[in-house]
């Protein structure tokens, strides 16, 4: 069974830079067909996709935030993180890893973890 597990400081300061990681258990994060994905959700509003990486390594960003955001991985450890820099309060929300399946859409989810940027 595939399981993604975040894993980052719950508490950032403005103007610094969130990094989060997932580790993924189960399937490998260089196996075909699959994205590894970084999805947000602010509070009181919607997700938001904010990236993936791809099983080749190729990453994709969301447009709004391509100039803050860079996702790499370890395929020694089956980890891929997320950094998002300069960040401001509305970047405040739980942050979500995610498998993107070729077939199947986003088909597994880690549990989330609350990201919180405060002085």
């Amino acid at each position: 069974q595939v399981q993604l597990q975040e894993s980052g400081p719950g508490l950032v300061k403005p103007s610094q830079t969130l990094s989060l990681t997932c580790t993924v258990s189960g399937e490998s994060i260089t196996s075909n067909y699959y994205s590894w994905t970084w999805i947000r959700q602010p509070p009181g509003k919607g997700l938001e996709w904010m990236g993936a990486i791809a099983s080749g390594g190729d990453t994709h960003y969301s447009p709004s935030l391509r100039s803050r955001t860079s996702i790499f991985r370890d395929t020694s450890k089956n980890q891929f993180t997320l950094q998002l820099s300069s960040v401001t309060p509305e970047d405040t929300a739980v942050y979500y890893c995610a498998r993107d399946s070729l077939w199947n859409g986003i088909d597994y989810w880690g549990q989330g973890t609350q990201v919180t940027v405060s002085s």
